[in-house]
């Protein structure tokens, strides 16, 4: 990844670059921001950039032997962390087991979130995890010597998902880094990364990405070898629309254009069970629960922070203030009638409870009752 591939993101890619420039390298920072907007796209960038040896003026060369490397991850100075699922069958216990799987996911599209990783390698009902004995390996690595670069660079992904072993033996490499070390934090949450971690690392949010970089990217080919993969559907016609539901997002904007399937389940279950809250319907509330259980912990999480978000969309929906609704057709259909329903009187209340049910999940508590206690309450809440 080159910072000419990434989408929009100028001011952020130019204070990147400037600070290599003016030999200003934080040993650690938190790049944060959510999903789809560019984040693992600027720490790649970035980490190319800071190992090249024969920087340019705004990017890489692209020939040196650091950057042939870096083509294919595979430069022996920059290391990864990112979730996991523990296989003791196929002996897979730390990131460098699924390696190969990574670069290939990685270099495939750099826009993606944590539900495609655990997709592509099959982790079913698992949920990912950055495990405690990855902390002995993030050790081991950092102590050794740098092989090629004047750098070494440990990206981690999502470092909210860390095992608090995990994350207080990183603390405290952050804290006494070895000489010549980066450490580049790119979280959706860093609000769920431990405080002294956060403490210890230089801030960069990153921001959505631009209307006009999101639509000139959804209209354009591919852009070199790693640019974000194309789609040659022409949707001219569509793309002001797909960029405003999109909300800066990359990624849920690629979703809007293959109308993906996990979308339209959930919106099918949302309304489910939006409409058996309604009647109080308790034999098919329990129907729901166990159809809800059904389903693996990172599509559990993800439609709870789907239906948390259709209850923001429902009470804009219902003010008649288009400009921050971000609902597709669909979802404004059955908004139009179940929006005079999330009012001021219960919509903070329903966004707590979906996300406490969303934290429930992450933390293993059985998802039937998570489920039915959360339909009795909405039930309750929906009426106010």
């Amino acid at each position: 990844m080159f910072f000419k591939n990434i989408i929009g993101q100028q001011e952020t890619k130019h204070r990147l670059i400037q600070s290599v420039k003016d030999g200003y390298i934080p040993h650690a920072r938190m790049i944060s921001g959510p999903e789809g907007i560019g984040k693992m796209a600027l720490a790649l960038a970035y980490a190319r950039y800071l190992s090249c040896t024969q920087r340019g003026e705004d990017d890489a060369c692209g020939i040196c032997p650091s950057c042939i490397k870096y083509n294919k991850l595979s430069h022996p100075d920059l290391h990864f962390v990112y979730p996991i699922v523990k296989n003791d069958k196929k002996k897979k216990e730390i990131c460098d087991d699924y390696l190969k799987e990574w670069r290939q996911f990685v270099l495939q599209n750099p826009y993606f979130n944590l539900n495609g990783w655990l997709n592509f390698i099959g982790a079913e009902n698992s949920q990912g995890m950055i495990y405690a004995k990855e902390s002995d390996e993030i050790i081991r690595k950092l102590n050794l010597k740098a092989y090629e670069s004047e750098y070494k660079i440990m990206i981690v992904w999502l470092p909210e998902k860390m095992h608090e072993a995990c994350a207080n033996k990183l603390l405290k490499m952050i804290e006494e880094p070895p000489a010549k070390t980066v450490f580049l934090l790119i979280s959706e949450n860093p609000d769920r990364v431990i405080g002294t971690i956060q403490s210890r690392t230089q801030s960069l949010p990153v921001p959505p990405i631009d209307d006009e970089s999101m639509a000139q990217a959804l209209q354009n080919t591919v852009i070199g070898s790693e640019a974000p993969q194309a789609h040659s559907r022409d949707i001219s016609s569509e793309s002001q629309e797909i960029v405003h539901l999109a909300n800066g997002s990359y990624l849920k904007a690629i979703e809007l254009i293959e109308n993906s399937e996990e979308m339209r389940q959930h919106l099918e279950l949302f309304i489910s069970i939006m409409r058996n809250c309604w009647k109080k319907d308790l034999k098919n509330m329990r129907a729901e629960a166990e159809n809800f259980a059904g389903l693996g912990r990172e599509k559990q999480k993800s439609f709870l922070s789907y239906a948390g978000n259709m209850m923001r969309e429902n009470f804009f929906y219902r003010l008649s203030m288009p400009e921050i609704n971000y609902l597709n057709q669909e979802e404004a259909g059955f908004s139009k009638n179940f929006s005079p329903y999330v009012n001021e009187n219960n919509v903070i209340d329903l966004i707590n409870e979906l996300a406490l049910a969303e934290r429930h999940i992450e933390s293993n508590v059985n998802p039937r009752m998570v489920f039915f206690d959360l339909s009795m309450k909405i039930a309750v809440l929906i009426k106010k």
